[in-house]
């Protein structure tokens, strides 16, 4: 057999470690004669996984991958245990798992190496289940673990339901004596904290005889995952109190840890990290998603390293403060600077289009999603069906989700919200029970949006049988599956079923609260309302504009014209609010129902924006309750301005004009009404039918589906 020369093996690991051709220099080899050998195919496998031309479970990687192998077999090379070896790892890191199984089933004789490179390609493809079940057959088989095997299993136990797992290998490696390896009590470290036990996390982070960078990394990544930014600053400062020196991952932690960006900015000039392109793209990350995009976009123009990352977390910044024209703006960058958006940068655009002024825009990037084959990405489907159920287009998010042949749980709770968001309730029910035919079950997020479809409809029973769904389940009921069933129930004439799940619930979030005060200020309870934002306040969260908007609510509904002028410059003046359509339309209404016109009348005209049909609308209410005729005339005409074809206002003046005795008038504007299209009897009234019927027959489709189904 023909050896290759010494000169020959030189210039071919040279030429396979620059890894640009591997195979194409292969077959000039064996056109050249030369024979390889067991080294040539362990180089040849080498530049092969570090070959940018191999992408992963592509087609032609199969296809080169099963040529390695039959020349392997010819060449009898497959003997060779560490060949065989680096053929596993090269399959397993093409994500070939059946062809990296059937290789080591296949092998005369196995090693430790050969075991770890199985168990390591399996939990290094997300299949943490076989990774272990290979590891117990390695211990049945006689095969001492080593360091390396246990530290290859933990990365992929970072889940909760793999506790148990990780708590095993851990009790393994103690056993077999290498409690005290560093390696290991890191990966021990990062995977405790990915199951949400930091407590077990930190407690071997202490017990660490030895602490390298690594270690602290490992520690305030820990931090950052758990949620726990001060204590992971806290932590990079004892670090630093140890005299270690930060890594670029520890600056990449750090930004992860929502961290105030100016101070992790100095850190990294004092450190010389400006040069690394994934410490410069976490920082520009940091800033756009505490909303200084102005200084993301500053800092990206500022150093060279121009990256998909970082323009996404820019476009999605803008996008989340309603500037989309900036954020296609950026999207366009990506296409002049070469780089190809991704499904990630086509959803940061799409979710910031909720101005029906954009909605052109959302079009054509429907287009080019389609034009570039991002619509088959899953994100991408469901974002197109959320933006266009924002606008109604109900008819173009059902035609998305039906042309798709895969319909994860995802996907099915975007058309459901949005059918919800856009009172199509009935439809959501009847997709709800299209997917459970499908065999999806409901997350939280199904139920929540189910729930407040119950609320448009008026369907208690349905709402009490998800709620019913929850405590079988034990779904917790916290911030949105909490404040969708008080809500439901507020709505649902059961206030005393929504105060029950409010005070079952042990912290709520400021959602919760508005829920509650909501519903207090819809029966008329102020004073209940007022005591909810007294505690919000006590637990240290800041009210918003729809908590606001209740309480003015219940001001409106107590007639508590003093503490509803107080609640409205507190909201402009403690905390900064602008006042929307609505809030306005309540302190108005107020105003006018106390019989205070000429203040409401100064309220409209110093409104930083155009009132609408609400505001007049609340305006003419009041006139009605008053008596006050020719106001309320003059009120109609700017409503008639306004909408000519809303028919609320001409009810609205008819019953004015009948409290007075204008007969005549109810009768012209009733005229009026019909030669405008309206009969002024479009008012719809929901309520439920009571549940003791004959038979089921009553029932409609989706109320009968959800008795029959208890089980859900």
């Amino acid at each position: 057999m023909k050896l290759p020369s010494k000169t020959n093996l030189s210039l071919f690991h040279s030429l396979f470690q620059d890894a640009s051709f591997p195979i194409l220099i292969f077959r000039q080899l064996l056109h050249a004669n030369v024979i390889p050998n067991d080294v040539t195919f362990s180089l040849l496998i080498k530049a092969c996984l570090s070959s940018h031309s191999f992408s992963r479970a592509s087609p032609s990687a199969t296809l080169q991958a099963n040529q390695i192998q039959t020349h392997l077999l010819k060449r009898a090379t497959q003997n060779f245990l560490y060949v065989n070896t680096a053929l596993i790892d090269f399959y397993m890191k093409l994500g070939f798992t059946n062809h990296a199984h059937q290789l080591f089933e296949d092998m005369p004789s196995k090693d430790v190496v050969s075991w770890n490179v199985l168990i390591c390609g399996y939990s290094q493809n997300g299949l943490p289940r076989d990774a272990f079940q290979f590891f117990v057959q390695m211990l049945r088989e006689s095969f001492r673990p080593n360091q390396t095997t246990i530290a290859s299993l933990l990365p992929s136990f970072g889940r909760r339901e793999f506790i148990p797992h990780g708590g095993s290998v851990h009790g393994f490696g103690i056993k077999a004596g290498f409690g005290f390896d560093p390696q290991l009590n890191n990966a021990l470290t990062s995977m405790y904290a990915k199951c949400d036990d930091l407590e077990a996390a930190l407690l071997l982070f202490v017990e660490m005889g030895e602490k390298n960078v690594i270690s602290w990394n490992t520690m305030i990544g820990a931090y950052c995952q758990n949620g726990f930014s001060d204590k992971a600053v806290l932590c990079f400062k004892e670090m630093l109190k140890e005299g270690l020196e930060p890594s670029p991952v520890t600056m990449m932690n750090l930004t992860s840890a929502n961290a105030v960006p100016e101070t992790v900015h100095c850190y990294i000039v004092k450190c010389g990290f400006t040069s690394d392109a994934s410490v410069v793209t976490s920082l520009v990350c940091l800033y756009a998603k505490q909303g200084l995009t102005d200084m993301a976009k500053l800092l990206y123009k500022r150093y060279p390293t121009k990256d998909l990352i970082s323009l996404t977390a820019i476009i999605s910044s803008y996008s989340e403060k309603g500037d989309v024209e900036s954020a296609v703006e950026c999207f366009t960058q990506t296409l002049l600077l070469g780089i190809r958006p991704d499904a990630v940068a086509l959803i940061g655009v799409l979710h910031g289009i909720t101005n029906p002024t954009h909605f052109s825009i959302g079009c054509a990037f429907h287009g080019y999603g389609l034009k570039n084959g991002l619509t088959n990405d899953c994100l991408v489907a469901n974002g197109l069906i959320s933006m266009y159920s924002r606008f109604d287009e109900i008819e173009a998010a059902l035609s998305l989700f039906y042309d798709r042949s895969e319909k994860p749980l995802v996907t099915w709770n975007s058309v459901i919200s949005g059918c919800v968001q856009a009172a199509k309730s009935s439809e959501a029910m009847e997709l709800f029970c299209q997917m459970s035919s499908c065999g999806q079950k409901p997350d939280a997020i199904t139920i929540a949006s189910l729930l407040s479809a119950c609320c448009q409809l008026g369907y208690l029973r349905i709402g009490e049988t998800l709620h019913a769904y929850i405590l079988r389940n034990n779904v917790k009921v916290e911030d949105f599956t909490g404040t969708a069933l008080i809500d439901m129930y507020s709505k649902c004439v059961r206030l005393d079923y929504a105060e029950k799940v409010f005070y079952s619930i042990n912290c709520p979030c400021l959602a919760t609260w508005n829920s509650i005060i909501s519903g207090y200020s819809l029966y008329g309870h102020e004073h209940k309302a007022f005591s909810c934002f007294s505690k919000l306040l006590e637990q240290g969260l800041e009210p918003d504009k729809i908590t606001f908007l209740g309480v003015l609510a219940a001001c409106t509904h107590g007639g508590l014209v003093y503490e509803g002028i107080q609640y409205f410059r507190s909201m402009t003046e403690e905390y900064g609010l602008r006042p929307t359509l609505q809030h306005y339309a309540c302190i108005v209404g107020l105003l006018g129902r106390a019989g205070l016109f000429k203040e409401a009348m100064e309220v409209i005209n110093n409104m930083e924006i155009r009132p609408d049909s609400a505001v007049w609308g609340a305006l003419l209410s009041a006139c009605c309750i008053q008596h006050e005729v020719k106001l309320g005339e003059s009120l109609a005409k700017n409503l008639f301005l306004l909408n000519y074809k809303n028919g609320g206002f001409y009810v609205l003046m008819s019953n004015l004009y009948a409290i007075v005795g204008r007969w005549d008038d109810v009768a012209r504007v009733r005229d009026m009404m019909r030669d405008n299209g309206g009969d002024g009897c479009s008012g719809v009234s929901v309520i439920e039918v009571s549940p003791q019927r004959e038979n089921n027959n009553n029932l409609c489709p989706t109320e009968l589906y959800f008795l029959m189904h208890q089980n859900l």
